[in-house]
């Protein structure tokens, strides 16, 4: 049988149209209504005529698909870059920070997934569009479509309800599924769509409006759902180092005939004459495999307890978390100075009473208690490090980076003015002053306080007007600048997002409070375990403090075995 030429390239030419035709009509975007189209197009900055048909924007959808999805970083802004870079370890050469190509090359080297991944992700975006939400975000959804959610309200149990009710949802509204609108973010205020970006270090849209805000929220929480997962398995993986370690404090603080003792307890033989170092190694070969081993099983539950949902934690151990939690805020803000009260509404735009006695600021920081301090304001720079507030004004052309001996509060303050100045002037001075923020303020900041001299930090508390503090030790006036600063950043409120963030930097403190009670045998122990339970109780109304109380959990085991 003979084929001519023509009917060769017209069998090719077909073979191909129907490959292609069959990789298209596989593409996730296939099933997207027009509107769902127009907003993945108007989200990610592409024009496209209208009217237009659904040929024409899936054909524009497609041409962006791989630069928008696979390769988002391709867009961003060097700050960003910088920022996404410094998240992964990587450092970013003076030479180098404003060299966008490089910046590129270098996320792209450490990029996580593959095109086909994250293609794949949108077949069904209710399983990762509400892991950046807080609890209280949850329960905002949940109640505004009247979705019952299992009592207690779990964070667990509130994601599974908001992602098995989502189809249904949208239905109700008769809104499209695939690449959610604005009905998704209907409860959400215009300060969680901010307070979503600037944590997230993305730059915030100016002018902003909501449109745009909710814009930007969606184009980048699939980044933000992986970066959560990330930020837990680290967590979690630092939990396990400190538990392993804890029991090898144990172990070490442990006498030999208690050893004894303990495997004798436990079923295992012990050869005679065995030496102490083979009495440690023996302990350890074996705690890990039997139910017994009250070393493994005290640290486990504690850290297991830190790594889990941090609110119902809390809850359990309080057995009233939120009441609990109101108490202690209660009782800290009523020490606190009139300027710091103040400072407090301010970083919330809550207007601040004129001539108002104290009574009356404490009154309305009660009532604004539940309300995190959200985007950029003149208290930003509260908790950075004198090296960063010199740097940021290094960037401002500010005279006090340069200034020899300048203490940490002239920097603070002087960072304070420059910024009031660049919001007051706005437009693009304004605008690259939040861009360098976003870049910077996550690793800026320092809410653990471990790089402050103590003359430092008690300045810092009186700001606070914070009493008592004479006499404290380090440790100890590092847990009060803590226990004050979280609860002016976050008031009584502790979103999610920033639980591992906090967990992973306060892993190694926590972990330090119990090998001090361990490290020096039975009397120490006990002192010191006390210390370090003291210390974490402070701090009980934010995520790593909660886990620092499951931690003393485990201290006050430790303290029963020793």
């Amino acid at each position: 049988m003979r084929f001519s030429l023509s009917s060769i390239l017209l069998v090719a030419l077909a073979a191909e149209s129907t490959v292609a035709s069959s990789w298209f009509s596989k593409a996730v975007y296939n099933k997207w209504h027009e509107t769902e189209l127009e907003r993945w197009l108007s989200d990610h900055n592409v024009p496209y005529p209208t009217p237009a048909d659904r040929n024409d924007l899936e054909k524009l959808v497609k041409s962006n698909w791989d630069a928008k999805v696979a390769r988002p970083y391709a867009d961003w802004e060097p700050a960003q870059l910088q920022s996404y870079l410094k998240a992964k370890g990587t450092d970013v050469k003076k030479s180098t920070e404003s060299d966008k190509q490089t910046l590129v090359s270098q996320v792209q080297g450490l990029w996580h997934e593959s095109a086909d991944t994250a293609s794949n992700s949108y077949n069904s975006v209710k399983d990762w569009i509400f892991d950046g939400w807080t609890d209280s975000q949850l329960k905002a959804f949940l109640d505004r479509h009247d979705i019952p959610a299992p009592q207690p309200r779990k964070r667990d149990t509130m994601l599974a309800a908001a992602r098995s009710n989502y189809d249904s949802v949208a239905k109700k509204l008769n809104q499209a599924a695939h690449y959610p609108g604005d009905w998704l973010y209907e409860s959400w205020s215009e300060s969680d769509l901010k307070e979503f970006l600037d944590e997230r270090g993305v730059p915030v849209p100016q002018p902003s409006t909501r449109d745009k805000l909710i814009a930007s929220v969606r184009r980048n929480s699939r980044l933000s759902a992986i970066n959560a997962k990330e930020s837990a398995a680290s967590a979690s993986s630092s939990a396990k180092a400190a538990k392993e370690s804890l029991s090898d404090a144990l172990l070490d603080s442990w006498s030999d005939s208690k050893i004894k003792e303990w495997a004798d307890s436990n079923g295992i033989k012990v050869p005679q004459g065995s030496k102490r170092n083979e009495l440690i190694a023996l302990a350890r070969k074996h705690r890990d495999t039997l139910t017994g081993d009250k070393i493994a099983s005290s640290a486990s539950s504690a850290f297991g307890a830190a790594t889990s949902n941090v609110q119902d934690q809390y809850n359990t151990m309080t057995g009233s978390g939120q009441s609990k939690g109101d108490e202690a805020f209660n009782e800290a803000i009523a020490s606190w100075s009139d300027s710091r009260l103040k400072a407090f509404l301010d970083a919330r735009g809550v207007p601040v009473p004129q001539g108002g006695k104290k009574d009356d600021l404490v009154k309305q920081v009660r009532l604004n208690k539940h309300k995190a301090a959200t985007g950029f304001s003149a208290w930003t720079f509260d908790t950075w490090t004198t090296e960063n507030l010199k740097k940021w004004l290094g960037t401002q052309n500010n005279k006090a980076a340069k200034k020899s001996g300048a203490s940490r509060d002239e920097l603070f303050k002087q960072a304070q003015d420059s910024y009031a100045s660049a919001s007051k002037s706005g437009g693009s001075n304004y605008a690259s002053v939040t861009s360098y923020l976003a870049s910077v303020t996550g690793a800026a900041k320092d809410t653990t306080f471990d790089t402050w001299s103590d003359s430092e930090l008690k300045s810092y508390l009186d700001s606070y007007g914070v009493p008592n503090y004479q006499g404290s030790n380090t440790n100890e006036l590092k847990a009060m600048a803590r226990r004050n600063a979280n609860y002016f950043r976050y008031g009584t409120s502790t979103p999610q997002d920033t639980f591992f963030a906090r967990l992973q930097g306060g892993a190694q403190w926590i972990f330090d409070q119990l090998k001090i009670g361990v490290s020096s045998g039975r009397q120490s122990a006990g002192y010191e375990g006390e210390k370090a339970g003291d210390s974490v109780k402070e701090g009980a109304t934010t995520a790593t403090h909660a886990a620092g109380e499951a931690a003393q959990k485990a201290g006050d085991k430790v303290k029963e075995e020793l």
